[in-house]
Formats: structure tokens, sequence, C-alpha cells
């Protein structure tokens, strides 16, 4: 009886969105160890080792530091925007697992406009970087909000522009029926077809989650730490952890729409109701690939990063969305 009560709207979502949440925060606690891990590892040094086994608990240590800390705000900030703008990049970057399929039957939210749903609520995310550099103040913050919101919204149109070709391809804007539409082996994954798209998604994503070479929002050498500079305590952590958490989200769809979500590479390593696994692999596949750029590429330089988006990216984008309908129309 209990588990048809779970099985009732709105608990099952009130549910589910609790779980999400819980995910996405352990997931970002996940990816601070990693990332010292890959860059120690890249470096040829230990990285964490000293709280916990091989430094397992590290994370652990960090939130406990944070929660400690005392949240300072400068005495001219604009309070409620200056505490509202974490809240609102992590949120977005929460809510759109929602419509994340894990696995076969595994989708919070199988809505038929997934992919708008997804543009939409990211949006949000440019927001919260205005929000936090207006609300702080701050010289520096302002300038590092204003980079930010150049940066997001001009990339948002290549990375939107690549997601056409695979809504052509699929015939829908469901993520559910896309990964279907991928089934019978890797040489059916959209990442063969749409391999510039694919391309253009990744780098597009890599800009979205203020990731190196593309971190000219936070440019610690040249503006002390950007947006974020007046953020302390548990607030500064939630900003950090939003940014985690869009790496995995931008991984996750990644792995969605190009390289067959929770679909085997061939079919007789289908695990049934176990091919979350192949989802995870490939998600931390990707998320490691993010992790391997930041320590080896450096930051690029504005005029350099707004060029490559508009002058390389979108004429990319708008050429192959050509020549795949041109094909499709052929074909």
């Amino acid at each position: 009886m209990s588990l048809d009560i779970l099985n009732h709207e709105p608990l099952r979502f009130l549910i589910s969105f609790a779980l999400i949440l819980f995910l996405v925060l352990n997931l970002a606690a996940i990816l601070t160890l990693a990332e010292r891990k890959v860059s120690a590892y890249i470096q040829l040094r230990y990285g964490p080792n000293r709280v916990g086994p091989r430094g397992l608990l590290q994370p652990a240590a960090d939130i406990f530091k944070l929660f400690t800390k005392e949240n300072v705000s400068p005495n001219r900030a604009d309070r409620w925007i200056f505490l509202a703008a974490p809240i609102a990049m992590f949120i977005p970057a929460a809510a759109v697992w929602l419509v994340i399929p894990f696995a076969p039957e595994a989708v919070v939210a199988d809505l038929n406009i997934a992919i708008v749903f997804f543009i939409a609520i990211t949006s949000i995310g440019a927001l919260g970087v205005i929000m936090a550099g207006y609300g702080s103040r701050s010289n520096f913050s302002l300038l590092g909000a204003l980079r930010g919101a150049a940066q997001m919204i001009s990339y948002e149109v290549p990375l939107i522009l690549s997601l056409l070709g695979v809504i052509l391809l699929a015939g829908s804007l469901s993520l559910v029926d896309i990964v279907n539409a991928q089934s019978g082996g890797f040489w059916h994954w959209y990442f063969l077809p749409q391999f510039p798209m694919f391309v253009v998604f990744y780098i597009a994503g890599l800009a979205e989650a203020r990731r190196v070479p593309f971190d000219l929002p936070e440019g610690e050498s040249e503006i002390s730490g950007g947006f974020m500079v007046e953020y302390s305590g548990m607030t500064w952590g939630l900003i950090q952890a939003s940014e985690f958490a869009s790496m995995g989200l931008i991984s996750a769809l990644h792995v969605t729409l190009f390289l067959g979500g929770w679909q085997p590479p061939v079919e007789f390593l289908d695990l049934g109701n176990f091919d979350w696994i192949w989802f995870g692999l490939k998600t931390a596949l990707i998320m490691f690939t993010f992790q391997w750029i930041r320590w080896t590429v450096p930051r690029l330089r504005m005029d350099q990063l707004m060029d490559f988006g508009w002058k390389i990216l979108v004429p990319i984008c708008l050429v192959w969305l050509l020549v795949t309908a041109g094909v499709m129309l052929i074909i």
C-alpha cells in the first residue's frame, strides 16, 4: 500500500526532486575530489591524501569547513540579490536533471519538450551570475558578471544550434525518444552523423559551465576572482557546487544526445534495468575530459573567446544543419 502511495502525484515528484537534489549535491562534492586528484596526476603530485583513506573524506571536510565559516557580505551590497544569486545559479543546474533519462523507465519527468525545458531553465544561470556581480557592489565583481553574461549568452547560440541536427534526426524534442532512436549499437549513435555538432556542443558546454579555457567570468589572475570574489562560507560553496553541477549536467546531456544515453555500445551488452551503468560510465568519461582540459589548455582572451563563438562555432552549426536537412530530404 505504501508503495502505491509513492506512485501518486505530487508525492512522487517531490520525492524524486529531493533525490535529484541529493544526487547533484553529492555529485558536486565527488567532483571536487576528482578535480584535485586529476590535476594531481597530471602534475605528478599526490593531491588530497590526509583526510580518510587516500583523501576520500576531503569533500566532507570541505563542507564542514564551509558551513562553519561566516558568510560575510560587503556593507554596500544589495543583501537580497547578493544572497539569492547562488540559489539562482544552483537550482537551474539541478532542475534539468528531472528530464534526464538514466535508464529505461528511469526518468522523473518524460517531457515531450524536454530540450526546450533544458534551454529555458539553463538560461537562468546567466541571470544568477549578473545578480552576483551587481548585488556585490564591487567593481571586480561587476566586471566578472558582465564577462559572464556576454560569454554565456553568446555560447548559448551555438549550443542551441548544435541540438537542431539531433532533433531533425530523432523527430522529437523528448530526450527519451532521442535515446530510443539511437538503439541498436554504437553505429546508430548521433555522434557519427552529427560529429561537427558533437564537437560544437562539447565546446559550448565548456563555456556554459564556465570551465577553463572559458573561465573568463572568474579570471582570478585579472579580476581577483570575478563575480564571486565577495562571497565566503557556504554561499561561495553553493556557487562552486553550481559549477560542478553544470559540468555534470552538460556531460549527461552530451551522452543523452550524441552517445546513446543508457544504450550499450552493442546489443549483447544490454543490462536491462541496470543500463544506468552505461549511462554513468559515459557521463564519467565526459566529465573526466572536462577536468583534463582544465589542467591542459590556457585561458583565452575575451576577444578570442567571442570571436571563436560567433565566427567559428555558429557558422559550423549553420552549415552542418543545412547539410543534415539536405541529406534527409534526398534520402
